[in-house]
């Protein structure tokens, strides 16, 4: 069971420490990752209304997301074109990345404003910046991550040990959640290397399926759809995450945004939270036309949809949340410094959830909580 803290005491150690670990992190995750481009595009029914006023004087508000189902907010919202009807003249320009350190890179250097992103590349980011470019300021998912093995190989989770096993990249989200659930299960895995009891194969998730199919890997631990893919294939799930979890919730996708971008255009900021909001629950009241919405976008993107017996399990394996489910990042956090991947990070002031507030306020919602890790 992974170990649950509603809030932790953080402490920055010297920037010696984090200049030793963190460059060298981040280094790993653009090299093992899916690849740094992303491909900007505008959803055929984000039609902006005649005579629709720009909020804020802003004419274009740039938006990021993974062209993946865990950020089924971000396709629903800009297929359907919730998120452009809240922006009204300010227009939703989108781009897509396939892996978290690019869509940092991308904040930083102001190609997009906000973008939906994992947890790992989030606390990432925000560390390495010592707290200065981004905030989180909403949730959007949980779940959606499982261990998938060969069945003819792994026929119990004790079987792991001595397997291969792939995850998305070294330090990614999935990858620090396999590396904690080798270490309690007493295995020994050394990181960087992924040698040890457990052969940690990192692999993009677009070629996990083939090596699978090649037997060059025993199983995955991995997001959907990659896992329902697996599946597919032949494979068995030996173990979903959410079952390790508390309440079978842990953050999967949060909202983030950078500090610059929130400063200078919060109505805008809120606009976007408030298109999140409306998509997630048009997904919950309409899950059918939500994924086949999902669905269509992927095809747009990729010039495939998911057949059937990959996006029904998959979709259904996913909750999608306005909760940015705090404490379950900082639970997170901790599970990258105990693999040796991030030194002791100060998450204070990683989330900014105010924006969100009023959006759930003016909805009739309650507020969600920030486990002590908000601004002040």
């Amino acid at each position: 069971m992974l170990a649950y803290r509603s809030s932790r005491t953080v402490r920055r150690r010297g920037a010696l420490g984090a200049a030793a670990v963190l460059p060298l992190l981040a280094l790993t995750l653009s090299a093992c990752g899916y690849g740094s481009e992303s491909d900007s595009n505008d959803s055929g029914k984000a039609k902006i209304a005649a005579n629709a006023k720009k909020i804020e004087g802003l004419d274009t508000v740039k938006i990021g997301y993974f062209p993946n189902l865990t950020h089924g907010t971000a396709l629903v919202g800009d297929q359907e074109g919730i998120l452009q009807r809240e922006l009204g003249g300010t227009k939703a320009s989108y781009a897509q990345f396939n892996a978290g350190p690019s869509e940092i890179e991308a904040l930083n250097s102001k190609s997009i404003d906000i973008g939906w992103i994992g947890p790992s590349p989030a606390i990432n980011g925000y560390t390495r910046s010592e707290g200065e470019n981004l905030r989180i300021i909403g949730g959007s998912a949980s779940g959606g991550v499982k261990l998938v093995v060969n069945p003819k190989k792994v026929k119990s989770l004790d079987d792991v040990k001595g397997k291969k096993i792939a995850t998305p990249q070294l330090g990614n989200t999935q990858d620090v959640a396999f590396l904690n659930w080798v270490r309690e299960k007493g295995w020994k895995v050394d990181a960087q290397s992924g040698k040890g009891d457990v052969s940690v194969v990192r692999t993009d998730n677009k070629i996990t399926p083939d090596a699978y199919k090649s037997g060059s890997i025993d199983g995955a631990w991995v997001p959907e759809p990659t896992a329902s893919k697996l599946v597919a294939e032949g494979g068995k799930v030996l173990l979903d995450e959410s079952d390790l979890w508390p309440d079978k919730k842990f953050v999967i996708t949060n909202i983030i945004v950078s500090q610059e971008f929130l400063k200078k255009h919060p109505k805008v900021v809120e606009a976007v939270l408030r298109g999140s909001v409306k998509t997630n629950q048009f997904i919950k009241e309409n899950p059918e036309k939500a994924k086949a919405a999902a669905n269509a976008k992927l095809k747009q993107l990729s010039g495939k949809a998911l057949p059937p017996e990959v996006i029904d399990p998959a979709w259904k394996s996913i909750q999608f949340t306005d909760d940015p489910l705090a404490a379950t990042l900082d639970t997170e956090a901790d599970h990258a410094v105990r693999a040796g991947l991030l030194e002791e990070p100060d998450l204070k002031g990683i989330y900014d959830l105010k924006p969100l507030g009023k959006v759930l306020k003016a909805a009739g919602r309650p507020a969600v909580d920030d486990a002590g890790l908000g601004v002040k």
